[in-house]
């Protein structure tokens, strides 16, 4: 009989996540940096499969997005719905984001609907256009 207590989440980690969660979703660079520097998963999801990318570039946080791109986060990683940071940034008119995640080399062709057809859904021309030159 498997031990059920080895099941359990430790209250500790958890607390943790939602510390580095809601620091993804308030912009928080420093505190994601310090977190991941000190061994953090850079690509920590939640029960939604949302990476702190992800949060980070939904609530339109460049920096965070920066920070989290140089320590290691994959900028293509979809979420349990299969979209993406990038798809996320171009649904919320996040151009700062847009770009941070860009130069981290997002790709506007992963996920389900990808960031190009996010553009042309909502009418957005120039990423349309932006995008379909990569």
């Amino acid at each position: 009989m498997a031990d059920s207590a080895a099941q359990q989440p430790d209250p500790e980690v958890l607390a943790l996540a939602v510390k580095l969660f809601d620091a993804a979703r308030a912009g928080d660079a420093a505190l994601l940096a310090a977190y991941v520097d000190a061994g953090a998963p850079a690509d920590l999801t939640n029960e939604r499969g949302d990476t702190l990318l992800m949060l980070a570039a939904y609530h339109g946080h460049a920096e965070a997005v920066r920070a989290l791109i140089e320590r290691g986060a994959e900028p293509d990683r979809a979420n349990d719905r299969g979209q993406t940071p990038l798809a996320g940034a171009v649904f919320k008119g996040a151009g700062e984001v847009i770009d941070a995640l860009l130069a981290g080399g997002a790709d506007p062709q992963a996920g389900t609907p990808n960031a190009l057809d996010t553009a042309r859904m909502f009418g957005k021309d120039d990423l349309v256009a932006r995008f379909e030159q990569r």
